[in-house]
């Protein structure tokens, strides 16, 4: 069964959402991208896809196009009108081109080159916000933009050749050693971290996992394979179980909350396809 057609529902109930904000595509008129979560530009976008949408449908390239037009000659992306522009927003806003098929862009080529000149010490990515005041645990990069960065480098040239990666891969798998929250937004490793969230939007055990898959510098390290079988052994009959959902997306048919998720389960089996005799 085609996997859109199959959730349909879902795709409708995410466009009713489209004029939510006060302009066209999820988002406001003057191009806020991220308003309105989960039900924002860069949400929907992900969500449409994940459901089977191509990026070649007019609305998608539409809404890339919007994106791209928040872009800035540095390579940032400017996701509000006024304010500063934060490593967390340009590497979403990366990562959603990515997944639309836009990795190979010029201006993405620009973004790329700016996130790893802007590359923290420890390897990760951090914003110069702190929220939670300026104590020790804010000396570190903020883990979840982090693990955003590296999701869209997988779609690039860099993916699995360039040191810097390997160097943030390394500051995610020490997270799973220090488990404490780090970073100015405070990301920890707990019991909400520990819960299968699907869809991926949250800095969670299958996104965790998932991403690093990807990576040769992971997938052999004891820190990786431990978090790997954590994972595993929430598996039911070899489906993905979603323990964790937002609310707002809790009537969608595809992320059911304690039922198995046809879709979340495919992204499982690209984790186990990714490590092949590793899966034991």
């Amino acid at each position: 069964m085609d996997l859109e057609k199959q959730y349909l529902s879902d795709v409708e109930a995410i466009l009713s959402h489209r004029y939510d904000n006060g302009a066209d595509y999820w988002t406001t008129p003057d191009k806020r991208l991220i308003k309105g979560s989960p039900f924002s530009t860069l949400d929907c976008a992900l969500l449409l896809l994940e459901l089977g949408m191509g990026p070649t449908e007019p609305l998608l390239i539409e809404t890339a196009e919007l994106i791209l037009s928040t872009w800035q000659k540095d390579g940032r992306f400017k996701l509000y009108p006024k304010g500063s522009i934060y490593p967390c927003q340009t590497a979403i806003a990366t990562k959603v081109l990515c997944h639309m098929g836009y990795a190979t862009d010029e201006r993405l080529q620009t973004t790329f080159q700016h996130l790893l000149d802007i590359q923290y010490t420890d390897g990760g990515w951090r914003c110069n916000k702190f929220s939670f005041g300026h104590g020790q645990e804010t000396e570190y990069s903020n883990p979840h933009p982090t693990l955003t960065v590296l999701d869209a480098f997988r779609f690039s040239d860099y993916f699995n050749k360039e040191q810097s990666l390997d160097k943030a891969v390394d500051f995610l798998l020490e997270h799973w050693t220090i488990k404490k929250p780090i970073g100015p937004c405070h990301y920890g490793i707990g019991k909400l971290f520990m819960q299968v969230e699907y869809p991926f939007r949250n800095y969670n055990l299958f996104e965790y996992v998932y991403v690093l898959s990807f990576y040769n510098r992971a997938k052999n390290d004891s820190r990786f394979l431990e978090a790997f079988n954590m994972l595993k052994s929430k598996t039911v009959n070899g489906q993905i179980v979603v323990e964790r959902i937002v609310p707002k997306l809790a009537r969608l048919d595809f992320c059911k909350k304690n039922e198995p998720s046809i879709l979340a389960t495919k992204r499982y089996n690209e984790i186990l396809n990714n490590l092949g005799s590793n899966n034991i």
